[in-house]
């Protein structure tokens, strides 16, 4: 049986990180690279959780699991299990993911609603799983949801052969399927379940968005890929590799960060390693974020 899930209560939701992979050392200098060693031990606040005493930063794949309204819903879905891949570190993977989903009260067939922040492969391969060597839903009664711009920028976008292989067994299963929902958020967000709000949060992709809960007067916000590591609060200007407009990624980062400082907002980042969620303080002409740890 897999450990309890972490948990945090927001208002009367109770959010369940649930864990795929702690993802390895060398991720962060490919993703992150203008995140030094010397820049990140520089930050003394990101030890020991965020990071290691050399600067290597800690990185980790999960998805988040919430119900509202009466509707369980997930959050992204990780990497998945048997996807090939060309990062190795989400290759061919074989992890207990379902079962820890399960355990925490989420069993795949009673998922009602998946929310995919962008279509990345990290955050859409539980979207499929393989039965008898064909790639099928792994959630058959939810609606996947995704932003409109996110889904028209890849249908015109030039595919390598990985981000061929990855829509191929990922995403397009779900919408022959008739799964995918496509939804216009506009710039003040789109309520999408009693609660629960998609916020536009572009430039990592085009059309990014972010997720905010909100229940009993509290308030939660999940990154996705907006921020990657808490070391971007403390440099904004630190984008990721793979952003595909560097400039507009780094203008949501400043925009949400100064939106959230100071405020009892929850952020829970999508990659961030345990304890993963805090609140976001200005400090000097940046920002720190104090943890908040699971239950």
């Amino acid at each position: 049986m897999p450990a309890a899930a972490p948990t945090w209560t927001v208002g009367d939701v109770t959010v369940h990180r649930i864990d795929e992979i702690p993802l390895p050392p060398a991720t962060g200098p490919w993703l992150l690279p203008d995140a030094t060693p010397e820049l990140v031990t520089g930050q003394d606040w990101l030890h020991p959780h965020f990071a290691d005493p050399d600067g290597t930063l800690r990185l980790a794949s999960h998805t988040f699991a919430l119900t509202v309204g009466g509707l369980r819903v997930l959050v992204d879905t990780g990497i998945g299990n048997g996807k090939q891949r060309a990062n190795p570190a989400w290759h061919d993977l074989d992890t207990d993911y379902p079962q820890r989903l399960a355990a925490a009260g989420f069993p795949p067939d009673a998922v009602d609603l998946v929310i995919l922040t962008h279509l990345h492969a990290d955050h859409v391969g539980w979207n499929t799983r393989s039965v008898d060597g064909r790639w099928i839903p792994t959630f058959p009664n939810a609606r996947y949801l995704t932003s409109r711009a996110e889904r028209e920028f890849w249908a015109g976008h030039p595919m390598e052969e990985a981000r061929r292989q990855m829509f191929e067994d990922s995403v397009l299963p779900v919408e022959r399927a008739g799964l995918l929902d496509l939804l216009d958020v506009p710039a003040e967000g789109l309520a999408v379940a009693p609660g629960l709000r998609l916020v536009p949060t572009p430039g990592h992709t085009p059309g990014h968005v972010a997720v905010e809960l909100t229940s009993g007067g509290r308030t939660a916000l999940i990154t996705g890929d907006c921020v990657h590591h808490p070391v971007q609060l403390a440099h904004p200007a630190i984008g990721a590799c793979v952003d595909i407009d560097p400039g507009l990624s780094r203008a949501t980062r400043d925009a949400l960060l100064a939106s959230l400082a100071g405020t009892e907002t929850l952020l829970l980042g999508t990659h961030f390693a345990p304890p993963t969620a805090g609140r976001v303080h200005r400090h000097g002409d940046a920002y720190r974020l104090r943890p908040v740890p699971a239950s």
